[in-house]
């Protein structure tokens, strides 16, 4: 099952370490099977507030994600960006092909108390 990995990254003033570390984060994402789904493309706020740029990685699967931020190569390269740019990163897999959410709504439906 797919996974992804979603940065929401604030605005920080230009810096070489980050300049290095989008040069070379690619090298160590491409041999865990990610590539990028989204990076450098403006986002329309709908609702609430989402300042900043948005990163998507996706990876064939959980597993090769997380091989991808605990390798030595990540990891190396790391600091480069978090010395200088804040923001929140997730890691998520995604819904089988064919999902279906009805199981899910009946579920949170059984829970909720009687009306």
């Amino acid at each position: 099952m797919t996974a992804y990995v979603i940065a929401h990254l604030q605005d920080a003033a230009p810096h070489p370490e980050v300049a290095a570390y989008m040069e070379r984060l690619s090298a160590t994402f491409e041999p865990h099977g990610g590539s990028y789904l989204v990076h450098a493309t403006p986002h329309e706020v709908k609702e609430g507030s989402w300042p900043g740029h948005v990163v998507m990685i996706g990876f064939p699967g959980i597993t090769e994600a997380r091989a991808w931020w605990d390798s030595p190569e990540y990891r190396e390269i790391a600091p480069l960006r978090s010395r200088h740019v804040e923001g929140d990163i997730i890691m998520v897999e995604g819904v089988p092909e064919g999902y279906e959410p009805s199981a899910v709504v009946k579920a949170m439906r059984e829970d909720l108390p009687p009306v």
